[in-house]
C-alpha cells in the first residue's frame, strides 16, 4: 500500500540472530542491537530506528547485552523471518514514505497458550495497542505477541490500510499513529470474546483482503480512489457514536465522470463488491424510464424502498445500501432542458433529489452515479448533500497504463503464453492517451495476432498446439497500429499536411521552427504557462501548415489535433462552433495537448468582399484562446493565416502571445531546397534558384513536379530515382505557367 521500502543509500548488512535479552522485552515487538549498530538504522529527521528484517519492518532499540554485529529477535519474529539463533540474516535500514500512517488496522486475536477463554474490551484494547506500538510499522500477514492484563496474546495483521493510496507497491503496510482505527477479529475456536465490537464490526465497511485495487482488476486510478475513500468512506469506517459526536452526516452520493472507457463503471461495480453491506443495485439510466404516467417516479422510489425499511427497523445498525446509476445523464438532465412535453425528466430529478436529501433523508444510502457528460446534469444534483463527491476519472498516466496492462496480461503470463520479449514498460510509454478500455483492446488485438499464427485457413479443424501460443512484442506493436486512441494525436492527418516532408530551407525558417519548439518546451515544464498560443502568418503556400504539423509531430505530445475548414464543409456555423469546442474539451482531458487552427480566416468564413465573416465562430475562438485549461492540463495552440491584417482588425491576433512571419524563399533558400531534392544538374542549380527567388515553398514543389514530367511526360520516375535531371529550358517554360502570388 505504500511507496518505496528501501533507501537508495541503505546497504544491507549481515547480522547474527540471537535471543531477546529479557522475557518482558519479547512482547514489545522490538528488535535489539548494540548502540553502535543502531545508528545504521536511523531514519533521517526523526528519532526512529527502522529495519527491513525478512518480509517485515521492525523498530530497533539498543541493549547493552547485545554485541556488535548481532540482532536480537523474539521467537515469533524468528519464525516469521525463517531463521534460527546463531544464523546470519540480511538487515537494512527502512525509510518510510510520506503519508505512511495507517488509517485502518484489522487484527485477528489468539492466545499464546491455547485452551483459554476470556472476554476482551475492544475499545480499551485498541487504546492500549495504539499507545504501546505507536510509530511501529505493521505489514499484512505479520504476527506480533503482546501482554494485556497479565495474559499473553498474539495478533495477526489481516488488513493494513494507509491514509494515502497514491503510491501503491502491492504490499499492505503502514505505521501506527494515534489516529489509526483498529478493528479486532477472533474465531470461535480461539476462546476470545470481543466486547464493544458491534459498532466497530458494523463500521468496517470493506470486505477483508479485497482492498488491493489491482486484485480487483482496477488499474491507474489509485489517486482517484484515495480521494473517494477520504470523502465518502472515511466517516463510515468509524462507529456511529463517533460521527454523532462530530455532528456530521455521511456522504450520500458520488459522481464519477470523465471520458469513455476510463473505468468509471468498473470502479463503481468493484466499490459495490468491496463494501460490507447489501448487494449493490445497479441501474442503467434509460432502464428507469417508463411510458406509463407515474411509473418512472415509482421506479426511482422502489430503488430506495429497502434502505428506508432497513433504517426504520434497525436505525444506526442498518447495513449500507449502494445504488449504482450508470449513464445517469440519461435521466437527470437539467430541468427545463428537455422539450418532450411530458415533464418526465424533470419529475425524475425531483424524485431523486427528494430521496437523497429530502425531509426524511436516508443515512444508510450511498448513490454512485457515472456519466461522460457532467455538463448535462441538473446543478441541484451536484450540490453538497447530494452527489457532492465528484471525481474525474481521466485518462491514465504512464504508471496507470502499466498497471492496466499488467492486469490484462497477468493470466497469460502465469500460463507462459506471454513471450519474454514483451516489455510492458515500453508499451505503457507508447500508449499515451489510451483509455483503460482501449488498452484492453490492444491486448485483445495482440492475442488475436498470436492465435492467428496457429490457425490454418485451409483446415480450420486442425488441432491447435497450445504450447506454441506466444504473444510477442511484435504482436503488441501491430495492435497499436490497429487500436487508435480516441484522444490521441492525429498522426496521419499531420503527415498529410507535409506531404513533401521537411527540408532545410534557410535560417529564417529554421529560426521559426526552433522558437516554436522552445514554446513547446515552455508548455511542458513551466508552471505559469498552462496555455501558450502562437500564430504563423505569411503568404499562401509559404509552408505555415507544414511547419505547424512538424512542431505537432516533434512535440511528442499525446494529443495533437488539427481544426481546418476542409473538415467542416457544408456545416452550419453553430455546428462548426460545437466541433471546435469539442476539440478543445477533448484536449483538456490530456495532460499535454496541441491544437492547430489551420487557415484561421477560412474557419471564420472570411470573404474580402464586404468583408464578411462569421461573428459566432470569431467570438468562440476568442473565448477558447483566452480560456485557461483545467488544473494540471497544458495546451499549446498554433494558428496559421494568410490574412493577418484581417485577424488584427478582429482582435484575434491579440489572443496569440507570439506571431511569427513565415517568409517566401529567397535565392539562397531555394538553392538549399534544390540541392536536397537533387533534381537539377550541378551547373543548373544556381540559375534555377535565381529564378525561384521570392517563391513560396509550396509553389516550388508544384513547379518541380511539373518540370519533372518532361516535355513528353513519363520522365518523373527517372528524375526522382537520380537517373536523369530536369531540363533547365523545360523548367523555365513551366515557370511561365506558375502564378507566383
Amino acid at each position: 500500500m505504500a511507496g518505496r521500502f528501501r533507501s537508495p543509500s541503505s546497504a544491507a548488512k549481515n547480522m547474527i540472530v540471537t535471543n531477546t535479552p529479557a522475557s518482558d522485552l519479547a512482547v514489545t515487538n522490538l528488535a535489539f542491537c548494540s548502540r553502535s549498530d543502531l545508528q545504521s538504522f536511523a531514519v533521517p529527521g526523526t528519532s526512529l530506528f527502522l529495519a527491513n528484517v525478512g518480509s517485515f519492518v521492525l523498530s530497533l532499540a539498543p541493549h547493552e547485552n547485545i554485541r556488535d554485529g548481532y540482532i536480537a529477535l523474539n521467537a515469533i519474529q524468528r519464525r516469521d523471518a525463517r531463521v534460527s539463533t546463531g544464523e546470519p540474516i540480511s538487515v537494512c535500514r527502512f525509510i518510510p514514505p510520506e503519508n505512511f500512517n495507517l488509517a485502518i488496522l484489522t487484527l485477528e486475536l489468539e492466545f499464546v497458550k491455547k485452551g483459554k477463554s476470556e472476554q476482551v474490551d475492544a475499545i480499551l484494547l485498541a487504546k492500549q495497542l495504539r499507545k504501546r506500538f505507536i510509530d511501529q510499522v505493521m505489514t499484512a500477514g505479520q504476527r506480533v505477541s503482546f501482554e494485556y492484563h497479565g495474559t499473553n496474546y498474539i495478533f495477526t495483521v489481516n488488513q493494513a490500510v494507509v491514509e494515502d493510496q497514491e503510491k501503491s507497491s502491492g504490499i499492505e503496510r503502514g505505521m501506527i499513529s494515534n489516529d489509526t482505527y483498529i478493528i479486532f477479529e477472533a474465531s470461535n475456536a480461539s476462546g476470545i470474546k470481543i466486547l464493544n465490537q458491534r459498532e466497530a464490526a458494523s463500521s468496517n465497511i470493506f470486505r477483508h483482503k479485497e482492498f488491493n485495487l489491482q486484485s480487483l482488476g482496477i488499474g491507474g486510478i489509485s489517486a482517484e480512489f484515495a480521494e473517494i475513500f477520504r470523502r465518502a468512506f472515511a466517516s463510515r469506517v468509524f462507529p456511529p457514536h463517533v460521527t454523532n459526536k462530530l455532528g456530521i452526516k455521511h456522504v450520500k452520493g458520488i459522481l464519477l465522470y470523465g471520458p469513455p472507457g476510463t473505468g468509471k463503471t468498473l470502479m463503481a461495480r468493484q466499490i459495490g463488491k468491496m463494501l460490507n453491506g447489501k448487494e449493490p443495485k445497479i441501474v442503467n439510466g434509460p432502464e428507469v424510464l417508463s411510458k406509463f404516467v407515474g411509473e418512472t417516479e415509482k421506479n426511482v422510489r422502489d430503488l430506495f424502498a429497502d434502505a428506508e425499511q432497513d433504517q426504520r427497523t434497525r436505525g444506526d445498525e442498518s447495513d449500507l445500501h449502494v445504488i449504482i446509476f450508470d449513464e445517469i445523464d440519461a435521466i437527470c438532465k437539467s430541468r427545463g432542458s428537455t422539450r418532450d412535453g411530458t415533464g418526465v425528466h424533470d419529475s425524475i430529478v425531483n424524485q431523486l433529489l427528494t430521496k437523497i436529501d429530502g425531509v426524511e433523508s436516508l443515512n444508510n444510502v450511498l448513490l454512485i452515479g457515472m456519466t461522460n457528460r457532467k455538463d448535462l446534469l441538473d446543478e441541484a444534483l451536484l450540490r453538497p448533500g447530494r452527489l457532492e463527491v465528484q471525481v474525474e476519472i481521466s485518462l491514465p498516466d504512464e504508471t496507470g497504463r502499466l498497471q492496466i496492462l499488467q492486469i490484462h496480461t497477468n493470466k497469460m503470463k502465469e500460463s507462459s503464453f506471454l513471450a519474454p520479449d514483451v516489455n510492458l514498460q515500453e508499451l505503457a510509454a507508447r500508449t499515451k492517451n489510451y483509455s483503460g478500455a482501449e488498452l484492453e483492446g490492444v491486448v485483445k488485438s495482440a492475442v488475436s495476432f498470436a492465435l492467428n499464427r496457429q490457425l490454418s485457413m485451409d483446415d480450420l479443424t486442425k488441432p491447435v498446439d497450445e504450447e506454441n501460443i506466444k504473444v510477442t512484442m511484435n504482436d503488441f506493436l501491430n495492435a497499436l497500429l490497429e487500436v487508435i486512441p480516441a484522444f490521441g494525436a492525429s498522426t496521419d492527418d499531420l503527415e498529410r499536411r507535409r506531404l513533401n516532408g521537411m527540408v532545410e530551407c534557410g535560417n529564417r525558417h529554421k529560426h521559426i521552427y526552433q522558437r516554436a519548439m522552445l514554446l513547446v518546451e515552455q508548455v511542458k515544464v513551466s508552471k505559469d504557462s498552462p496555455l501558450v498560443a502562437c500564430l504563423l502568418e505569411g503568404p499562401s503556400g509559404s509552408g505555415k501548415t507544414a511547419l505547424a504539423a512538424t512542431v505537432g509531430i516533434d512535440s511528442d505530445f499525446p494529443y495533437v489535433k488539427i481544426i481546418s475548414a476542409e473538415s467542416m464543409i457544408g456545416l452550419h456555423e453553430s455546428t462548426k462552433c460545437a466541433q471546435i469546442i469539442k476539440v478543445f474539451e477533448d484536449a483538456y482531458k490530456s495532460p499535454l495537448s496541441i491544437i492547430i487552427l489551420d487557415d484561421v480566416e477560412r474557419l471564420l468564413e472570411y470573404v474580402p468582399i464586404g468583408p464578411r465573416f462569421s461573428n459566432l465562430i470569431s467570438q468562440t475562438l476568442l473565448a477558447l484562446l483566452k480560456r485557461l485549461p483545467p488544473k494540471g492540463k497544458k495546451l499549446m495552440v498554433i494558428g496559421t493565416t494568410s490574412e493577418v491584417g484581417f485577424l488584427e482588425s478582429l482582435g484575434i491576433c491579440d489572443a496569440f502571445a507570439v506571431t511569427y512571419h513565415v517568409p517566401t524563399l529567397k535565392t539562397d533558400d531555394a538553392k538549399k531546397v534544390l540541392e536536397q531534392l537533387n533534381v537539377f544538374a550541378k551547373e543548373d542549380v544556381d540559375s534555377a534558384a535565381e529564378a525561384l527567388n521570392d517563391m513560396p515553398i509550396k509553389k516550388l514543389y508544384m513547379l518541380i513536379e511539373m518540370a519533372a514530367q518532361g516535355e513528353q511526360g513519363g520522365a518523373a520516375e527517372a528524375i526522382y530515382s537520380g537517373k536523369e535531371k530536369i531540363n533547365i529550358a523545360h523548367f523555365y517554360n513551366c515557370l511561365q505557367d506558375v502564378v507566383r502570388y
